[in-house]
Formats: structure tokens, sequence, C-alpha cells
């Protein structure tokens, strides 16, 4: 069954799934557990059966956990996937410690993140983000000169600022941004999205459902040991407003036949071709009903109702998506 419509990532990308499996849940995140390897293989192998080839990773999630989960999945069918994988990101027992973006680390990396993946060519390679630590122009010169030997076939970037993008643009033509992305988070429309758009640059939009919030299933208070506590999104008056917003969306939804959560989906994928959801997923159940998030489409008036209720600022506090 291949019924998922296919997108050129960037105006001179390859072809893609428009939706994207993020991996990043199947493996242990901030002390989380494992999920079940065999359903999260084969909820891989059955993305890849329904069209959605763009499957996105890191090489710390799970300190390589997650790298070597892709790979047990694509064995065998590496044409079928088109892998994209995060670096730069150090951490230890779980905890973040910093950036190591030198162009030293980079190609040390590159090289455990191969023999992890069992493939010979990542297709998108990334730094998670940039902090100055590093000259831009090495890191990515760095991943430049992993395309000219071999290694990579396109740059992307993830989680920047419009001008950090283009100046990486002009070092080497960027491919996809990795951002989040959603009806509660809008920040990026004002310079970032525009700025992709003029470069022709990809957009790979991860936290659609805005960390939970727009499921229509988190109510308050939350439990004390829920990880939403740390931000200031998820606390006090701030979580119960942000839910009396969050009613219209369920309202739509009701009405509509579908979940919030699709509805936040159908949103973001509803703001442009070049734009691709990015949906993390560990279970082959969920499978269907984000596939068909795909074909929702929304009136005029849908659309003015969701940009009113949830316009630029709308919601109060902030994320890590908030830096």
């Amino acid at each position: 069954m291949k019924n998922i419509t296919k997108i050129n990532l960037g105006k001179n990308g390859p072809l893609v799934s428009k939706l994207g499996l993020g991996c990043m849940r199947m493996s242990s995140v901030w002390g989380s557990p494992v999920n079940d390897e065999r359903e999260s293989i084969a909820t891989i192998q059955s993305a890849l059966d329904s069209g959605i080839n763009f499957l996105n990773t890191g090489d710390f999630y799970g300190a390589g956990h997650n790298e070597l989960l892709v790979g047990k999945a694509i064995k065998g069918r590496r044409d079928d996937a088109f892998i994209s994988v995060k670096f730069g990101a150090i951490f230890y027992n779980g905890q973040w410690l910093g950036l190591d973006l030198r162009p030293i680390a980079i190609k040390n990396f590159i090289n455990y993140s191969l023999v992890r993946l069992g493939v010979d060519t990542i297709d998108l390679y990334q730094p998670c983000r940039l902090d100055n630590s590093v000259p831009v122009e090495d890191v990515i010169g760095t991943v430049a000169d992993l395309i000219k030997v071999g290694k990579v076939r396109y740059l992307g970037v993830s989680e920047i600022t419009a001008d950090q993008l283009r100046k990486a643009n002009s070092i080497y033509p960027v491919t996809a941004l990795e951002i989040g992305y959603s009806l509660a988070d809008r920040q990026i429309e004002s310079e970032l999205l525009p700025t992709a758009e003029e470069l022709g640059i990809g957009v790979v939009a991860f936290a659609n459902t805005a960390e939970g919030l727009l499921t229509g299933e988190m109510k308050a208070p939350l439990a004390a040991n829920d990880y939403h506590n740390h931000f200031s999104r998820f606390q006090g008056e701030n979580l119960i407003k942000n839910l009396e917003k969050v009613e219209v969306l369920k309202t739509m939804a009701k009405e509509k036949g579908y979940t919030p959560t699709q509805l936040a989906i159908a949103w973001v994928n509803a703001q442009g071709e070049h734009i691709m959801p990015l949906v993390s997923m560990s279970k082959r159940l969920r499978l269907p009903e984000n596939i068909q998030a795909m074909e929702i489409e929304f009136t005029p008036e849908d659309i003015n109702t969701l940009n009113t209720q949830f316009s630029p600022g709308a919601i109060l506090g902030g994320t890590y998506l908030q830096r």
C-alpha cells in the first residue's frame, strides 16, 4: 500500500514522503523506558510499506540505540528508506552536557552512525543545533566534505535562526530545516519560515501536538512527576488557560469526525507543500490515523477559527522551543 503523497525536499532536493516518521521515542528519552523493540521495528517497516520513506533519528537518541533499531528495520530494504540523522548533542547518564560540533568530532560521529545503521551513506545529515562554540563555516564545511566523499547525500540543519540558516546556506546548499512547529508554537512564522521558503529549503516540522498540549487528552493539574512540569506552558494558570483554547480544537475535531491530534497534524501539513509534518510513532496502530490526518481538508472558516484561537503568542508560557 503506497498511499502517501511525495514531495521534493526543498527546491532541488530528493523525493520524499510528505509525512515523516520520527523514531526518537522508540528509544529511552530523558530516562523513559525503552519501547518493545519488535513493535518498533514492525512500525518502521509498516511505515515503509505505506510509502513513508522519511525516517528521522539522531546518534544521541538512546546513546546509539535508535540508530541500531533503524538499521535492523531497514536491513534488506535500504532503497525504501530516506534516513535523516542529527548529530552533536552530548549526554552522560541521560543528562544533557552540551554540544560537540568540532570537525574532528563530526568525522568520528558519522563513522559510528554508518556502522550502527548498517549503511554506506546517510541521506540527510545535520547538526542538532548551532551554538557558536565552533564557527558555522567549520560545522557546515565538514558536512560538505562528507558529502564530497560520499558518506552523506544532503545537508540539513535543525533548530536554528533565520540568520544562521542564511549563513549555512551560503557555505553549502541546505536541503532541509528541521524545526518545531504547531498551532501552539508559531514563532518561526515571522522570520525563519519565510527565509526557508525564499531559499528553497524544505521544512521538516516536529512537535506538531506541542508536547501533547493539542492532543485533547491533557488535564490540569499534571502529575507531580510529569516532565511537562519543567515548562511554564504547563504550569498553574497557564495550563488552565491553554487547555481552554484547546477546547476549540476538540470541538472542531468532533464535528469533523477526527481527533484533535489529527487536526493538529493536518494544520501543519496545510501550511505549505514544502512543509513535512514529522510525527513520532512507536506502535503500528498509530499509522492509519496519522496517514488519514494527511488527507484532512479545512474550509477557509476552519483555518480562520484555528488561526484566530491559536494566533502567535496566544498560548501562554514557553517550552524548550522558545530558546
